[in-house]
C-alpha cells in the first residue's frame, strides 16, 4: 500500500493554481420549451444546432456579461460550468444564479448540479436537486412530464403531460417569430421530465394584472437580483431522485430548468429567464485537481467525485488514462 501512495503523490494532477474566474465559462446545453421569447433570446435560425445556440448562450451569460437567455415555458433548461469545480462550503451559500426577476414577478427555475465523476468534462453523470422551499409542498408534483408539439409554422403549441392534463402555449401579438426552437423543429415533439413547481400566479381584478410572488428560496429568477442572498444557492441542499439527502463537496455542473407550467392571460405563460451566474468562493478551489486530464497520470477521487492529490483513509477510485479504475480502501 506505501508503494501505491508514494507512485500517486508524484504523478497526481498539478493543483488549479491562479485567480479562478467567478462567473461562468460556458454553456454546455440549452434546450429551451416553446414561449414568447424562443428565438429571440438569443437569436436562432434554421440553420442552427445545439452546438451554436450553446455558443450563442455562452457569448450572452459567460464571463458577466449579463445578457439574457430565455428558457422558455414548463422544462425548458440550460446546462453551465465555471472554469472550476465549485465547492460546498460549510455554512455558506455556495454559487448565485442571476435572472431578471423583480417585485412579484417571478418566473422560477429548479436548481440541478452535478459531479463530474466519470471526468469526460460532459454533463452525463449523476443530477441533484437542490431542495428549495416548495419541495415538500403538496401542491407540487415529482416525476412530472410533459410534451410539447409541434403544430405547424407560427401557432399555438399544444401539450399533454403524464397528469391526463392537456393545454397551449398561446400566442400574442407582441411576438411574432416562431415559438417552437427552431434548431429542433425536425424532430416535431419536445419531452420534459422532473418538478413541477405550484403555480404562483394570482389575477388581481381591480387592477387587471397578474401577480407572480415569489417562493421564500430556493430557485432561480425567483428573487430580484439585488437579493443576493435570495439568488443564491447551498450545495448542502442537494437530494438525489429519491428525495434523500446527498453530501456534496463540489459539483462541476449546473442546470436550471422552468419549473411553472402556467399561463398568464395578455402576458403569456411564465418563462423563466438567466442572465448569468457566480461562484461565491472561487477560492475555495485552489486546493482541487483540475477538470483535464495530463498525459498518463492518474487521478484518485472519493465516491461523490472529489478528486484528491492523493489516496486518503477511507474509498479511493483510481482512474488511468486507458480508461481503467480501481477501488482501494484505506482504513
Amino acid at each position: 500500500m506505501k508503494n501505491i501512495l508514494l507512485y500517486l503523490s508524484m504523478t497526481m494532477l498539478p493543483l488549479v493554481s491562479g485567480a479562478q474566474s467567478k462567473y461562468i465559462e460556458a454553456v454546455d446545453e440549452y434546450v429551451p420549451a416553446p414561449g414568447q421569447f424562443v428565438n429571440t433570446l438569443p437569436t436562432a435560425t434554421t440553420e442552427d444546432t445545439p452546438a451554436t445556440m450553446a455558443q450563442k448562450c455562452t457569448e450572452a451569460i459567460a464571463g458577466g456579461k449579463g445578457d439574457m437567455v430565455t428558457l422558455g415555458a414548463y422544462g425548458g433548461y440550460i446546462t453551465f460550468h465555471f472554469d472550476h469545480p465549485i465547492v460546498n462550503v460549510k455554512g455558506e451559500r455556495d454559487f448565485a444564479v442571476w435572472g431578471n426577476a423583480f417585485e412579484n414577478n417571478a418566473e422560477p427555475a429548479i436548481v440541478m448540479v452535478s459531479v463530474d465523476t466519470n471526468h469526460n468534462k460532459l454533463p452525463d453523470d449523476e443530477w441533484y436537486e437542490l431542495k428549495g422551499s416548495e419541495y415538500d409542498k403538496p401542491a407540487t408534483i415529482h416525476n412530472y412530464q410533459l410534451t410539447y408539439t409541434y403544430s405547424g409554422e407560427k401557432k399555438d403549441m399544444g401539450w399533454t403531460d403524464n397528469q391526463g392534463q392537456s393545454g397551449t402555449v398561446p400566442r400574442n401579438k407582441y411576438h411574432k417569430q416562431e415559438y417552437f426552437p427552431l434548431w429542433l423543429v425536425s424532430q416535431n415533439t419536445l419531452t420534459f421530465t422532473g418538478c413541477r413547481l405550484p403555480n404562483n400566479a394570482n389575477y388581481v381584478d381591480a387592477s387587471q394584472t397578474w401577480l407572480l410572488p415569489a417562493y421564500e428560496y430556493g430557485y432561480a429568477d425567483n428573487q430580484p437580483n439585488s437579493n443576493k442572498e435570495g439568488c443564491s444557492f447551498d450545495l448542502s441542499w442537494a437530494v438525489n431522485s429519491q428525495g434523500e439527502s446527498v453530501a456534496l463537496t463540489h459539483i462541476d455542473f449546473v442546470r436550471c430548468y422552468n419549473g411553472v407550467n402556467q399561463v398568464c392571460g395578455s402576458i403569456g405563460e411564465t418563462s423563466t429567464e438567466i442572465t448569468g451566474a457566480e461562484d461565491l468562493h472561487p477560492e475555495a478551489a485552489s486546493g482541487i485537481s483540475q477538470r483535464v486530464f495530463h498525459g498518463n497520470a492518474p487521478s484518485v477521487s472519493g465516491i461523490h467525485g472529489m478528486r484528491f492529490q492523493e489516496t486518503r483513509r477511507g474509498i479511493n477510485i483510481i482512474r488511468f488514462s486507458d480508461g481503467t479504475t480501481k477501488k482501494i480502501i484505506i482504513k
